[in-house]
């Protein structure tokens, strides 16, 4: 049988905080009645992977609350409603975040965080040439600390569960996508 849609009869909030809404919405299906599923509404995110001339990516080691543990990722964070798109989020993060700009920022590709409970996009950028521009400061209650990465150990380190945040293994892959590695040549 053919999947069918379900229909929202209604939505509120149920809980609001300053980085997301939780939502009740009451839906319908034709086989499966009515019931209420909540839904977590955030801005849509950014992410962008800084690749300096010398091939090195400026990442951000940072204290996370929900795993009460550092992660190793690249910059991000939310689309504020200021920002005139998400590739000026993406800038202003970097900026913000480890001081480092560029010219060259390209969109790789862009995912749906949780689907099951969020609506949001998360996009992913690559700014390449970065260059260095002012004093990263870690805003807020965030512990920071930025970490030149050489671009040859990424898929070491998400291999190894080092780099395990989700969205940040996304933009890597979106990369590879977009720049694959070279082809090896087989040895005869």
């Amino acid at each position: 049988m053919k999947p069918r849609k379900w229909k929202t009869l209604r939505s509120d909030v149920a809980y609001s905080t300053p980085i997301f809404d939780l939502h009740r919405r009451h839906s319908t299906h034709p086989r499966r009645g009515e019931r209420d599923f909540f839904i977590l509404e955030a801005p849509n995110w950014v992410n962008i992977i800084p690749l300096a001339k010398n091939g090195d990516v400026v990442m951000i080691r940072l204290w996370r609350h929900g795993i009460s543990d550092f992660t190793l990722e690249v910059p991000g964070g939310m689309v504020d409603p200021e920002d005139p798109s998400p590739m000026h989020a993406a800038r202003r993060e970097m900026i913000e975040e480890i001081g480092f700009d560029s010219d060259a920022i390209v969109e790789l590709g862009k995912v749906h965080p949780n689907p099951a409970i969020q609506g949001n996009i998360c996009f992913s950028f690559l700014a390449e040439n970065v260059r260095h521009v002012e004093r990263a400061v870690s805003p807020g209650d965030e512990e920071t600390e930025v970490v030149l990465v050489p671009m040859r150990e990424i898929r070491g380190l998400i291999a190894s569960g080092k780099i395990m945040h989700a969205l940040t293994i996304a933009a890597f892959s979106f990369l590879h996508v977009y720049n694959p590695p070279p082809k090896r040549k087989r040895k005869k």
